[in-house]
């Protein structure tokens, strides 16, 4: 970040950051505050990080110095930006089951709250950061806490106004008096002006979180960036022999990983296997075995945390289940099931036992953990669980995988550990307790990309799958996994569909088995997902949406356009394509990150006919035509 970043704090906002006590006697805006009795001052810091430009930590806390005052919350860093275009750009990375972009557009009369506790019943979380960017750069603010704070962070722009504002706001847990001489101390924050987008603003948050707040990521094994298969081609009533007659095909087009996902439990909770596989372990270690055999690694599809109604489990450990404030059970929509409570010591050992079966007893290589309702929960009222305060559970809720990973490479020292918060914003706590992120359950291409920069930016080392390349726009997108270095998967079905499953229809045809074999070989030659992302385009601002991977001694370069698909249509990827019309572009590409003392050799490395062409570091803009996307790999003459 240049010295212009620091200053872009002054010139991007229309007024200061401003603080308020939101108390039942009033909402203190300015301070100190005098009225009625009341007397409360406001005590702050804010320092500047050595070797961070435009980056501020703010400490603050209030005193009271008169009568009692009942505290209801605060708000923190309430911040304008004065709205030079009809569109500003923001991250607002919290969870609801709109499945929402991370990244939005955010025009007059936009307003979103941005809670990162639950919004719905099984969707919650994300990360604490909310960022506003224009074409001269951002600002953002969030807090530097240990864990993930249910704090809402509120994005609004007022109709007929030029601003838009941003704050983080806490509601208490249940209100708190505040007697003469008492102080609250607020959580921990911090104001950045940065260049460019989001992921600036991500990448020093997370290095601050890293270097200051106790955060480490994972190293991802090599194991990890290799090509996924996943049998959820064949769905929920899969059987046994229809993955045992896909593997030598798996194998041949050069994926290593098979996924064995959901429909082979007893149900949520109860884990062992169902009728369609009688012979219970002996089958599982047959599958695992026979991947074993043609050189394939195998995960393992599971859902923690949740357990239906009637399981076994349940009954013989109902004091797993999480418990709301009026002694319910939470109910976990999607799967139809309850919470257990991630901080119980009785979960923790029969999560462990699972462990054993999945990993020594199946002989399986790694997990592939699913479901929005890992991203959070509701404060745990179980007096079982043991916990000092209700809201341990969703603020310590991540520790729970990271038991997870501990164990599992206890077993299998080369685990790899995936956690899928289904269409969730990642929990931020949850990224330090995994070794492969995942695209979960992208809605488009877009996402892919979306989020495939959000993870490089927060933990550059993270592996980062795909997801299924059927999720993407068409059905057929492996550019935006390869182009922005994510780790390419299917979950095509061979020789035939499964007759008992509605979804798809999924089979091999020759056609996209032409498609595979093309994009494998380019996967493996050229291993961007290994590479370093370098963030040289504005997202929202650079047309079209570019991406650089540097891998070796190359700059690997992807532009994108996208289909525009009819209104409500919310997952591009099922429109039909005879009705939209293949997005294309025309017109001068900037190849930025060049020297301009260097000449290049640029080559159109994904093209069936590959073009080379020479580009000077002096002069970087090339001149193209295109439908959906266009890869350049360029090299130094």
């Amino acid at each position: 970040m240049s010295l212009s970043a620091a200053v872009l704090w002054l010139s991007a906002c229309s007024k200061p950051a401003t603080e308020r006590l939101i108390c039942a006697e009033a909402e203190m805006a300015s301070f100190p505050y005098k009225a009625n009795g009341i007397q409360v001052e406001k005590h702050q810091t804010v320092t500047p990080v050595e070797g961070v430009p435009g980056l501020e930590v703010v400490e603050t806390y209030f005193v009271n110095k008169g009568n009692p005052v009942t505290v209801k919350g605060y708000e923190l860093c309430r911040t304008e930006m004065k709205a030079k275009d009809s569109v500003v750009w923001s991250l607002q990375p919290s969870s609801t089951n709109a499945r929402l972009d991370w990244v939005l557009p955010v025009n007059e009369g936009f307003a979103k709250q941005n809670y990162l506790g639950m919004n719905n019943s099984d969707y919650g979380g994300g990360i604490p950061v909310v960022d506003l960017w224009q074409r001269d750069g951002g600002v953002a603010i969030g807090l530097f806490e240990p864990v993930l704070r249910m704090i809402s962070m509120p994005v609004e722009w007022k109709r007929y106004d030029d601003k838009v504002s941003m704050a983080l706001h806490y509601d208490l847990p249940e209100p708190v008096e505040l007697a003469k001489g008492d102080t609250l101390k607020c959580f921990k924050a911090f104001r950045l002006s940065h260049e460019g987008d989001y992921f600036n603003a991500l990448r020093i948050f997370s290095d601050y979180m890293q270097a200051n707040e106790g955060v480490q990521m994972k190293p991802s094994e090599p194991q990890a960036f290799e090509p996924v298969w996943c049998a959820w081609g064949y769905g929920r009533p899969f059987e046994m022999g229809m993955v045992l007659g896909t593997l030598d095909k798996v194998a041949e087009l050069g994926f290593t990983w098979v996924d064995i996902d959901d429909g082979y439990q007893i149900a949520e909770g109860d884990w062992n296997t169902n009728e369609l596989f009688p012979g219970g372990d002996k089958d599982m270690r047959h599958i695992t075995d026979e991947c074993h055999k043609r050189g394939l690694k195998a995960k393992l599809w599971w859902a923690p945390l949740a357990a239906d109604p009637g399981t076994q489990i349940l009954k013989e450990h109902p004091e797993m289940l999480l418990k709301t404030e009026e002694w319910a059970n939470e109910y976990i929509t999607w799967w139809d099931s309850w919470y257990l409570s991630p901080v119980n010591p009785a979960t923790d050992a029969y999560t462990k036992d699972l462990l054993d079966m999945f990993l020594r007893r199946w002989n399986f290589d790694g997990l592939k953990i699913d479901g929005q309702h890992l991203n959070c929960c509701m404060p745990d009222y179980n007096e079982a669980s043991g916990l000092e305060s209700p809201w341990d559970a969703p603020e310590q809720m991540p520790s729970y995988f990271g038991k997870i990973y501990d164990e599992a490479r206890a077993m299998k020292p080369d685990a790899v550990i995936q956690v899928c918060p289904c269409g969730c914003a990642v929990n931020y706590f949850l990224v330090p307790e995994i070794n492969q992120a995942v695209a979960s359950d992208p809605m488009s291409s877009r996402q892919v990309r979306m989020k495939r920069k959000a993870y490089a930016a927060m933990a550059p080392q993270l592996a980062y799958y795909g997801d299924h390349v059927e999720l993407t726009d068409g059905g057929d997108d492996f550019a935006s996994q390869i182009g922005t270095g994510s780790v390419i998967g299917t979950k095509f079905t061979w020789p035939k569909d499964n007759p008992n499953w509605s979804e798809g229809p999924f089979l091999l045809t020759p056609e996209k088995e032409a498609l595979i074999r093309k994009w494998m070989k380019i996967y493996k030659e050229n291993n961007l997902a290994r590479g370093e992302y370098l963030n040289l385009y504005t997202w929202g601002y650079d047309y079209p949406e570019g991406h650089v991977i540097r891998q070796n001694d190359a700059l690997y370069y992807a532009f994108y356009v996208d289909p525009v698909v009819p209104e409500g249509a919310m997952d591009p990827a099922h429109v039909d394509a005879a009705t939209v019309p293949v997005p294309s572009y025309q017109g001068t590409l900037e190849l930025r990150g060049l020297d301009p003392a260097k000449t290049y050799t640029a080559i159109e490395y994904t093209a069936d006919e590959p073009r080379e062409f020479t580009v000077k570091g002096s002069d970087p803009k090339i001149e193209v035509n295109f439908e959906r996307n266009y890869l350049l790999k360029v090299v130094e003459l």
